[in-house]
């Protein structure tokens, strides 16, 4: 099916989109992350008007089984998973934009976003991992797969996750490829949803090759729509 900056099974997305959950997530509200080539914000109202202009695509609308919403519906959406105690999103801005002039809108650097999904509720160490890099000129650059390291390094470091699962279309063989050069091993195959799951377990050694990784990534304070190149 899809290409590699989308890393999500189909109708996976879609199913996520609904969810209405009423317990709190609020850990990342205030947290930034600098990269090399993304800056990972937390999902914001900030953000919602270019989110949905995205998923206005009918790529992306196929390539994720989901339906349009109305921007009321968006926002609404964005609220719902603020509050969502088994949901962690952030947004992926597009570093070089983001720090080539102070005072840049968050939006006009926006690139996609990145979730981990805490959700089986046998094994609170296990995260299930998405990443899509939504804005055409900002693909095949890398983005995604330093997005995907940085919330790996989050998960593990401040939300204790030992374990983590990425569900992606059978077809899309550059998100397959992307997730197994960070170390990723195919579990399982559904011909049902088809769908391949792969699975990283983080024994000390993947943490340490991890840590290295990410050894430039820093964690900053982050305030809605006042997050500022340093």
């Amino acid at each position: 099916m899809g290409p590699g900056w989308l890393a999500r099974a189909p109708g996976s997305f879609a199913g996520k989109r609904g969810w209405k959950q009423a317990a709190t997530m609020r850990l990342n509200q205030n947290t930034l992350l600098l990269g090399k080539k993304v800056v990972l914000v937390p999902y914001t109202s900030e953000h919602v008007p270019r989110y949905h202009e995205w998923m206005k695509s009918e790529e992306l609308q196929r390539l994720t089984a989901s339906e349009p919403l109305t921007l009321e519906q968006e926002y609404a959406m964005q609220r719902s998973w603020r509050e969502d105690a088994d949901k962690c999103t952030f947004i992926v801005l597009d570093a070089e934009k983001w720090l080539a002039q102070s005072g840049t809108s968050e939006e006009s650097c926006m690139a996609g976003d990145v979730n981990l999904f805490l959700t089986d509720l046998g094994d609170p160490s296990l995260g299930e991992i998405e990443v899509m890099i939504a804005e055409p000129s900002c693909r095949g650059q890398g983005l995604g797969t330093e997005a995907v390291l940085m919330m790996m390094l989050y998960g593990v470091t401040r939300l204790g996750l030992t374990k983590f699962e990425a569900k992606i279309g059978q077809g899309n063989e550059p998100s397959i490829r992307m997730f197994r050069k960070l170390h990723f091993e195919q579990v399982a195959v559904s011909s049902v949803f088809q769908e391949v799951t792969l699975r990283l377990m983080m024994s000390e050694l993947e943490r340490q090759w991890l840590l290295e990784q990410t050894s430039h990534v820093q964690e900053k304070p982050y305030r809605d729509g006042a997050s500022e190149p340093c």
